[in-house]
C-alpha cells in the first residue's frame, strides 16, 4: 500500500544517492546500496510526514517497474492508512478527536511518524472512520 519505488543512483566519488519520484521531497544516500535503502526509509518517513503537518493527501505510488521499492515501518503504514481515509473521508482532526472523545493533542501524536502510538489508538481511529486494520506477516 505504501510500498514507494525508488531510483539509486551510483555516484562517481562513491557511494548511491537514492530519490522518490513519487515523493521529491525524500533523499538521501549511503555507501553502498543496502545502506542506501535503509536510509531510505527514514527519507521517506519523512517526507510523508510533511505531507501530514500540511494537511495534503499522500502521494500515490506509481508501479515499481522493476525499481526496488521501499515502505515506511509497520506502525507508520498503519498511521498513514488512518491519515489517508480521514483525508479520503474529507474528516479533519477535530472532527476524529470528537468521534473518538480524545483531546486533539492526542490527534496529533497519533499522526506523528516520530511518537510510539499504541497500535491500539490506530485500531480505534480506524473503527471511527469506519475501517479496521489488518497486519499480515508476507
Amino acid at each position: 500500500m505504501f510500498d514507494y519505488p525508488v531510483v539509486l543512483e551510483a555516484q562517481p566519488e562513491g557511494g548511491f544517492i537514492v530519490t522518490f519520484a513519487d515523493v521529491p521531497e525524500a533523499i538521501t544516500q549511503g555507501e553502498d546500496e543496502d545502506e542506501a535503502l535503509i536510509y531510505a526509509i527514514d527519507a521517506l518517513e519523512t517526507a510523508l510526514s510533511f505531507y501530514i503537518d500540511a494537511r495534503k493527501p499522500l502521494p500515490v505510488p506509481s508501479a515499481a517497474e522493476d525499481r526496488p521499492t521501499v515502505r515506511p515501518s509497520a506502525l507508520e503504514c498503519a498511521k498513514l492508512g488512518v491519515y489517508q481515509a480521514m483525508t479520503e473521508q474529507g474528516i479533519r482532526k477535530a472532527e476524529l478527536a470528537r468521534r473518538l472523545g480524545w483531546h486533539l493533542p492526542q490527534v496529533d501524536r497519533l499522526f506523528d511518524l516520530r511518537h510510539a502510538s499504541r497500535f491500539d489508538q490506530i485500531e480505534a481511529a480506524a473503527r471511527a472512520l469506519g475501517r479496521r486494520v489488518e497486519v499480515r506477516i508476507a
